[in-house]
């Protein structure tokens, strides 16, 4: 990225200003990333949890399978899930409040027994399922976030602190070389005065 500059004070004031603000903002850049990068490790770690309990559930019910074909599928569905949001090193994140379930009125004396029981499960299956949704889901956006904030930190160490450093060297060196001919332009003058006057 080329900076655009003129040799002048104004231009340097304006680039050292520039300098100081990136290099001030630097460190407080890296720590957003650093705990985005934490962050995203968790929501990773818990939905992979989720998943595995999710699994380890479905298998201790695998004995059931055959039960399940009685099961009336319009008995439960999910009427409404209640998230909520949760601020992360400035990324809003979803959280799980809660779920809620509409279940049929069915007569339980003319039902299998284990009806009940059936709900229940599938009250817990689902709730495992949904939340590590929402983990994945908190995890792409804590992930998005930290690519962009590596991003930006890549942008300030890499391109524009070193940009702004060069400029300002250079505007440096161009007003010392016009105030060392500056003065170098005053001795010849009053060396000739002098000459002229002896």
């Amino acid at each position: 990225m080329a900076i655009k500059f003129q040799y002048n004070k104004t231009s340097l004031q304006n680039l050292e200003k520039q300098l100081k603000v990136r290099v001030r903002a630097l460190p407080t850049i890296k720590n957003k990333e650093s705990a985005l990068r934490i962050e995203v490790k968790k929501a990773k770690d818990e939905s992979k949890k989720l998943d595995k309990e999710l699994n380890d559930a479905l298998r201790s019910y695998e004995n059931m399978v055959a039960l399940w074909g009685e099961f009336d599928k319009d008995l439960v569905s999910i009427e409404d899930v209640s998230l909520g949001v949760k601020k992360i090193a400035g990324v809003q994140t979803p959280i799980l409040e809660e779920i809620y379930f509409k279940v049929k009125e069915f007569s339980v004396f003319n039902a299998p027994k284990w009806f009940l029981d059936g709900i229940a499960i599938l009250k817990i299956l689902v709730n495992i399922a949904i939340e590590r949704e929402v983990f994945l889901r908190k995890m792409e956006l804590l992930d998005y976030a930290r690519k962009k904030t590596t991003q930006k930190v890549n942008l300030f160490e890499k391109v524009q602190i070193p940009g702004y450093e060069d400029a300002i060297r250079k505007i440096k060196r161009f007003m010392e070389d016009e105030d060392n001919l500056s003065k170098s332009a005053q001795k010849i003058v009053k060396t000739r005065q002098q000459e002229e006057a002896a």
